[in-house]
């Protein structure tokens, strides 16, 4: 019979077998590298996609992103450094205290103080990461790949001592000297790190070269190899199944793919792409029909509408896409339309007007309420219109959030943009408020203030400004209310 096979069984009878699963022309060509059908997930959004700019997690939000993920299959969730605020180690002793079937891991700086804060939050492994790309040994970190490895050497080592697994990744990898990088993760897994991670920081990698990485990686080390792919340039979900086909075992994903800039690799089209490949192995590892419950409760928690979001995700978010804040303004119905047209009339006017591109560019403009503004479009309008609340439109590919990002950005923008926003005419935006900031982006805006700061002094406003950024979300105007009465209070003493 066609499509039929006849076998002999062990007891010298015949029978006759289907084959489980036809094979279809999209699988992947069979490869003893490849791991296209085993793989697993590193879930990012409550990590990566705290960065988004719009985001703000608070704890029952946390843990019900969290509980979700580990009942829809995911094997890790990894969470905001617990350094980053005390929230966010509160958080991070929280959720590690669920009891989920999936792992919990925690992102890091390849430092001793970081690894030892993160190894006592409970948490079942921790990710390291250092830049290595010249732009970032300059501009972010200042040490040279000799100091980078001896460092990597000592954090690797004490996390293996707590009995916690361990990942080591280089930041931005693809613009990084290849021998200084393949010595790097050597050195690493000689000392029995579980992971090296592989990451394209700014978005700028093709498949073909996310695949000759990982496959030239996977000669090198015998641990199992992260990604972590950036989508500036639309490219995540197809470096992500490129990397799976040159060995890589581990994908990093974030739902919706929100996260710094333009987001990484989106849950549900990572989940897509290997639907169509490797059907059988995601079916039987993840409930996909758990997927828009998720992507709906994200999108509540970061307050955009979420189908277009998804439909924008799933597909790539392109550098000058317009994603839609909804910003619930305590006004009545005739005041919020009001508000929304008068932003819009703002907006019209900011190419003519200098001081509002600079307050566009800072997010001054509308008292703070949202990140970023950009110029209107032609459907603006129709948002205020039709929406009970004021509908403004940021762009997101120039927005900056994390604090280690901030700092290099304000050094160099290209650390972490391989595009320039005025090319698109559009501003850049580095997010001086929220429990992610960085001294050296308040010390940047303490200088922008026309103020002066000891360093020390500024670090202690920073860690009232993270304070505040736990509770709520706060604008550029709260934060520079705080620096403002806090260097009034020096003055005053």
């Amino acid at each position: 019979m066609c499509g039929d096979r006849t076998v002999v069984n062990g007891s010298g009878a015949t029978s006759t077998e289907k084959p489980a699963h036809q094979r279809t022309p999209y699988e992947s060509v069979g490869d003893f590298l490849s791991n296209t059908n085993n793989f697993k997930i590193i879930e990012s959004t409550l990590r990566e996609g705290e960065q988004f700019a719009n985001a703000f997690f608070d704890t029952e939000t946390k843990i019900k992103i969290a509980t979700a993920l580990s009942d829809f299959g995911v094997e890790y969730i990894e969470l905001t450094s617990p350094v980053a605020s005390q929230q966010s180690r509160d958080d991070c002793e929280a959720i590690c205290k669920l009891g989920l079937k999936a792992k919990i891991l925690t992102h890091v700086r390849c430092t001793m103080e970081d690894a030892k804060i993160a190894c006592d939050t409970g948490v079942d492994g921790v990710d390291l990461v250092i830049g290595t790309s010249s732009f970032l040994r300059e501009h972010s970190h200042g040490k040279d790949m000799v100091a980078i490895e001896k460092a990597a050497i000592e954090v690797i080592n004490y996390v293996k001592s707590r009995g916690i697994e361990v990942r080591f990744s280089s930041e931005d990898s693809f613009r990084s000297d290849l021998v200084d990088l393949l010595q790097l993760y050597r050195a690493v897994d000689r000392i029995g790190v579980n992971r090296v991670g592989v990451a394209d920081t700014v978005g700028c990698a093709t498949p073909r070269q996310v695949y000759d990485l990982v496959r030239t990686l996977r000669g090198v080390v015998s641990c199992d190899i992260e990604v972590h792919l950036h989508n500036d340039t639309g490219c995540a979900i197809a470096n992500s199944h490129a990397a799976l086909e040159a060995g890589a075992t581990h994908i990093d994903t974030s739902v919706l793919g929100i996260g710094e800039r333009n987001g990484i690799t989106s849950l549900g089209g990572f989940m897509a792409r290997m639907m169509v490949g490797s059907r059988d192995y995601v079916t039987s590892r993840y409930k996909l029909h758990k997927i828009k419950e998720i992507e709906d409760m994200v999108a509540d928690a970061v307050q955009i509408v979420s189908e277009q979001l998804v439909i924008q995700s799933n597909f790539g978010i392109s550098i000058t896409s317009l994603l839609v804040a909804k910003l619930w303004l305590l006004l009545d119905w005739d005041d919020s339309l009001s508000t929304g047209r008068d932003w819009i009339r703002t907006l019209d006017r900011a190419p003519q007007l200098s001081q509002l591109e600079e307050d566009v560019a800072t997010g001054r403009t509308a008292g703070g309420l949202v990140p970023s503004l950009a110029s209107a479009t032609a459907t603006a309008p129709q948002w205020v219109d039709n929406m009970p609340k004021a509908a403004m439109h940021f762009h997101c590919a120039f927005t900056h959030k994390a604090g280690i990002h901030a700092k290099a950005i304000l050094a160099n923008p290209s650390t972490y943009e391989i595009l320039k926003p005025e090319d698109y005419g559009l501003h850049r935006y580095v997010h001086f408020a929220s429990r992610l900031t960085g001294w050296n982006a308040i010390k940047s805006r303490v200088e922008q203030l026309g103020l002066t700061m000891t360093d020390e002094q500024i670090k202690e406003v920073t860690a009232k400004i993270k304070q505040m950024a736990d509770l709520r979300p706060i604008g550029l105007d709260d934060s520079d209310a705080m620096i403002r009465s806090y260097h009034l209070e020096l003055q005053e003493a």
